[in-house]
């Protein structure tokens, strides 16, 4: 277990009640470059199926290909530290921004352009996912899915439903959506069991691949209820919603069980009959499913900043590293990962691998690190994870922000955002107007995020409009 992740950084405080607005989705057509280029629609004349007797026009000459997403050129003028500097001043001295710290970066090269205080630890809220998802995708492939199985129990008339990790089934009938895209289903496994002509009365579900507590250090449980966490638990419908398709709906308090009740109903068992158990070793399979990919969850995670599945893709590197699938787990096992690849992990403490608690501690200068490495040269595994990122003004949790009567982010600022009662954060990157691509990581503590969030977009787009040459 790495000291840098256990011993107490004294810090900045943050808010000890978590407050989240919910994300409007707004459907935004937006040309966003993220490494450069504009999208190109060609629009082709149909032609009549009706057969004329009369002379055709000649052919038109073929539409031939243009690439329209090409590279910016690493030639592009890079911001000078004194120019940026200068530009930055009457924003990042906004008294909305709290206490502050933050770091921006030249993508191609890694050098910091600008940096105050980078290296004080501070609460990232849901910016610890960039943690999560950098792990992720260091020591995972990004195929690897996570199986559900149905196993014969101990006696006649008994199955085992052996929970994998996956928080991300439904129950919802083929042809209608859950609330993540590819999710396996309840209904194909109550077709797998009925095929196989396998009596039951009775289901046990086993959760024994995950250990320790289900509710971490720094929760709380309103949020339950709030519609922002469940218990932790390797299997669950929709991620714990009581709604399916409904982003903060009240979640579930005991979500395994209730994934056992769903098979029931649907092998039309009295769900009372469903219990917490373990399955016997070796016992036959009767039936299983799997996740969608981790590049989709990753997607998903990041962009709608999903604290159950990032909780879940965190124990997900622990089993992949024969660490225990617990909280404790996930942490140890995402420093490890990270601290083998380079990374510097003085002053992070995590009690979570969601961000959700307000014990976590993370300095900007990590946060900016692992951005410059996935839009740099740095770690080529990490550069789908500039996909992932959020649009500003468009998708996921940016999709209600730069969306006042100064847009000039909207469309060109990619990041993660954080937010909790008292903390808010971007990490992310930028074109800026001169095409040179700058990575940053900005933190607020102390300030209630309608305030300082503003402050932080006023930041983020002062990088996009710099030049600061």
């Amino acid at each position: 277990m790495l000291a840098g992740l256990t011993k107490r950084i004294l810090g900045p405080t943050a808010g000890r009640r978590r407050r989240r607005t919910r994300v409007l989705l707004i459907l935004v057509a937006v040309v966003i470059v993220a490494a450069g280029g504009v999208a190109v629609a060609a629009i082709v004349p149909t032609t009549s199926d009706a057969v004329s007797d009369t002379e055709t026009a000649p052919e038109p000459d073929a539409v031939m290909p243009v690439p329209s997403i090409v590279p910016y050129p690493d030639t592009a003028p890079i911001p000078t530290q004194a120019a940026l500097t200068a530009a930055l001043a009457p924003v990042v001295g906004s008294p909305d921004l709290g206490s502050f710290t933050g770091v921006v970066a030249d993508a191609a090269s890694g050098d910091v352009l600008w940096s105050s205080s980078p290296d004080t630890p501070m609460t990232p809220a849901s910016t610890t996912k960039v943690l999560t998802a950098a792990a992720a995708m260091l020591a995972l492939p990004q195929e690897h899915r996570v199986t559900t199985k149905v196993v014969k129990g101990a006696v006649p008339g008994e199955i085992v439903l052996i929970a994998g990790g996956d928080p991300t089934l439904t129950a919802q009938p083929v042809g209608t959506p859950g609330f993540y895209p590819g999710a396996a289903r309840i209904d194909d496994l109550v077709e797998q069991i009925s095929k196989a002509g396998t009596p039951v009365d009775k289901i046990v579900v086993d959760t024994s691949i995950y250990n320790g507590g289900a509710m971490a250090q720094g929760w709380f449980a309103p949020d339950v209820a709030a519609g922002y966490i469940t218990p932790i638990e390797p299997i669950m419908l929709d991620g714990g919603r009581s709604v399916p398709t409904e982003d903060e709906s009240p979640r579930s308090a005991e979500p395994a069980l209730d994934t056992g009740r769903a098979l029931a109903r649907g092998l039309g068992i009295d769900p009372a009959r469903v219990s917490i158990g373990t399955a016997a070793q070796g016992a036959d399979q009767v039936a299983s499913v799997q996740s969608a990919p981790l590049r989709d969850r990753l997607g998903q995670m990041l962009g709608r900043s999903d604290n159950v599945l990032a909780e879940a893709i965190g124990r997900e590197i622990a089993i992949e590293t024969n660490a225990q699938a617990s909280f404790q787990g996930a942490i140890d096992s995402i420093g490890q990962t990270l601290f083998s690849a380079g990374y510097d992990l003085d002053g992070v403490e995590l009690h979570d691998t969601s961000g959700l608690s307000v014990d976590n501690l993370i300095p900007a200068r990590l946060l900016d690190e692992i951005m410059t490495s996935a839009a740099g040269s740095g770690k080529a595994e990490l550069r789908p994870m500039l996909d992932y990122l959020p649009i500003a003004g468009a998708t996921g949790t940016l999709s209600d922000r730069y969306a006042s009567a100064d847009r000039v982010g909207a469309g060109w600022i990619r990041a993660k955002t954080g937010t909790l009662s008292t903390a808010s954060a971007l990490a992310g990157f930028v074109v800026d107007v001169d095409g040179r691509t700058l990575t940053f990581a900005l933190m607020s503590n102390d300030r209630p995020p309608e305030v300082s969030r503003p402050a932080l977009d006023a930041v983020a787009s002062t990088l996009r409009m710099c030049g600061c040459r």
